[in-house]
């Protein structure tokens, strides 16, 4: 009876069997990865991904032009004349590389491995160059290096974005060193595109390998992948013939590279042109330091200005000024003592930094991973739309629960972390991009793992180039301003604190356990440190406080995230005209202002 409904697969090749002569060949495909056979047009309309596994297929350069990049006919062909040659006599079992070059040719329709010219993504222009995984594997040899060349330098030439879809298996062997040099050739072109700050987008298809993954397209301003690629620089065979073990199933998978930091997203493929789109439309619109591009609109009032403290005399107004009046010397006493501040800060419903970047921005697109090891969840960033202008947005993330804590690290991260947020600072100075910045954390990360990472030299990294990011900061503390950890993404033009916020060089538990050996006195140290919003305006460590509705931001999450988006704003705005240097200066003058003592005289030399 179970045999009776149990599910069999098909077995008959269709169009070949006894009596089925009328049927076309190519109306079935067979699916490698499941095994199932579809319809082809069904595959077709499906951008020739599985529906039965979306296991993604492979597509030629042209196919993918047609069904999933560019709009109806945008594209425009550059550089279709150029075809490659023999630089060294190569012959290989008796077959020359010319005659493996005419025959590839032949059967493909194509001179090389790759595609470029002009196309539109969304109506927005774009330079493109595609490669085509049937011309001998995509290798890399002089005519796939010298299209990717001149497509960087007709991007850069006419300002649009760079887009190379990529597919290969690494460099051309029968071309020798030629091949290997062109690894060279085609990142170095990348530098004139980022001299006129257009960006260069990867997508990874499958497969990528050795030269490719190598040179231009790791170094990419935004590396995307399809679901199930392999990517790697050496192969999966080759590697485990070199360690004699058996790699994980998962191994050089794009979701693998994603979950170590290698690519910044996966994305299927009917989902890219509109992930492309909005990326096109961030970077449709750079600005700069010293530029009335960056202008925000401003809100309409919506009360007085909160508590803010005049900046030093290198530093331009504040808010308060800002409206007309003199900010106060100090803010009024608050009923609330700093360790029920310290509760309030802690409330796991308190408006996390997504939250925030949900509710004030448009067209956010999270970055992922560090490049180097990889993506830490307490860390959180990407490119977004503020007020109409490009952004990019950084911060500690917290959860809302448990499970979401426990994979965020509850907000704690690791030395990855920090270098993603890193990688996102340079991108937004490279792009002329004003950077948000939430903090929202107990410290960072202090296990053994981080430890063996470099915490510590990720930290200071960050911290050295905040100080001199040629592009306006604006940082906001939401809850918890935990020491080095905070700070790590906490050094800006304008430091903003939410009412019920704290900021403290160490827990109010790690200081009672450390200087009284009791950490149960934690209220004591949370009194002591003064690490309240109020305290740190009167230490001129902040530049403003905004006030939280009674019982905490969490109870009116809505009208905080507005009011934090409102005088984020505000002060974008005051920053925006100020040059580079200004800038710079300013933000140096402000932090060299910080710091009590005094100077006794200097005792006289004894004869």
């Amino acid at each position: 009876m179970k045999e009776f409904f149990r599910r069999t697969k098909l077995t008959f090749t269709p169009g070949r069997g006894k009596g089925d002569a009328q049927v076309p060949d190519n109306m079935w495909v067979k699916c490698k990865a499941c095994r199932e056979i579809i319809y082809q047009k069904e595959l077709h309309d499906n951008l020739r991904v599985c529906p039965k596994c979306q296991h993604h297929m492979r597509l030629s350069a042209r196919e993918r032009l047609d069904l999933v990049m560019v709009d109806p006919d945008s594209f425009e062909e550059y550089d279709r004349n150029l075809a490659p040659t023999d630089p060294l006599d190569f012959v290989s079992l008796d077959e020359r590389y010319t005659d493996k070059l005419s025959q590839t040719q032949e059967k493909t329709g194509l001179s090389d491995a790759v595609i470029s010219g002009i196309g539109s993504i969304g109506g927005r222009k774009v330079v493109l160059a595609v490669c085509d995984f049937s011309f001998m594997g995509a290798s890399m040899g002089s005519v796939y290096g010298e299209k990717m060349v001149r497509a960087a330098e007709r991007a850069a030439a006419l300002s649009l974005p760079l887009l190379t879809i990529n597919s290969s298996g690494g460099a051309r062997m029968q071309e020798g060193v030629v091949s290997l040099m062109q690894m060279a050739k085609v990142t170095l072109a990348l530098t004139r595109l980022a001299a006129v700050r257009q960006p260069h987008i990867a997508l990874l298809v499958d497969p990528c390998y050795g030269g490719v993954t190598a040179s231009y397209v790791s170094v990419s301003d935004v590396i995307i992948a399809e679901p199930g690629a392999e990517i790697g620089f050496a192969g999966k065979r080759v590697i485990e013939q070199t360690i004699h073990q058996k790699l994980p199933a998962d191994f050089q998978t794009a979701e693998f590279m994603l979950q170590h930091g290698m690519i910044d997203m996966v994305v299927p493929r009917s989902d890219l042109r509109m992930v492309l789109g909005r990326l096109l439309r961030l970077y449709d619109a750079p600005c700069s330091p010293g530029s009335h591009d960056l202008c925000f609109p401003p809100d309409p009032e919506t009360g007085p200005a909160p508590a803010s403290r005049p900046d030093p005399e290198t530093v331009t107004e504040t808010a308060a000024q800002a409206q007309g009046g003199d900010p106060p010397d100090h803010c009024e006493p608050a009923p609330l003592s700093p360790w029920d501040r310290v509760q309030i800060a802690r409330h796991i419903q308190r408006p996390r930094t997504l939250d925030y970047i949900l509710g004030l921005c448009e067209d956010f697109v999270e970055m992922h991973g560090d490049r180097r090891f990889g993506d830490d969840q307490a860390i959180i960033g990407g490119m977004a739309s503020f007020r109409g202008k490009p952004v990019v947005v950084i911060g500690h993330q917290k959860g809302h629960d448990t499970r979401e804590n426990v994979r965020r690290n509850f907000g704690m991260p690791h030395p990855e972390g920090y270098r993603k947020a890193l990688r996102l600072f340079h991108h937004a100075e490279k792009f002329g991009f004003p950077v948000l910045c939430f903090i929202d954390t107990p410290g960072a990360n202090p296990n053994k793992d981080s430890e063996e990472r470099g915490q510590a030299n990720a930290i200071a990294e960050n911290i050295l180039t905040m100080g001199r990011l040629q592009t306006p900061i604006v940082a906001c503390v939401i809850g918890e301003g935990g020491s080095g950890g905070a700070l790590a993404i906490g050094v800006a033009d304008r430091l903003l604190m939410l009412e019920n916020s704290i900021y403290s060089v160490a827990s109010p538990e790690a200081c009672a356990s450390i200087l009284w050996r009791d950490s149960s006195r934690a209220p004591d140290a949370a009194q002591a440190m003064r690490i309240t919003a109020e305290d740190l305006l009167n230490l001129s460590i902040v530049d403003q406080v905004i006030p939280e509705p009674a019982g905490g931001a969490h109870t009116d999450s809505a009208g905080v995230i507005a009011a934090v988006g409102k005088w984020m704003c505000h002060h974008l705005t005051e920053l925006r005209d100020l040059g580079r240097a200004t800038l710079l200066e300013r933000r140096y003058a402000k932090y060299r202002a910080i710091g009590y003592y005094q100077e006794q005289e200097a005792a006289p030399l004894r004869p």
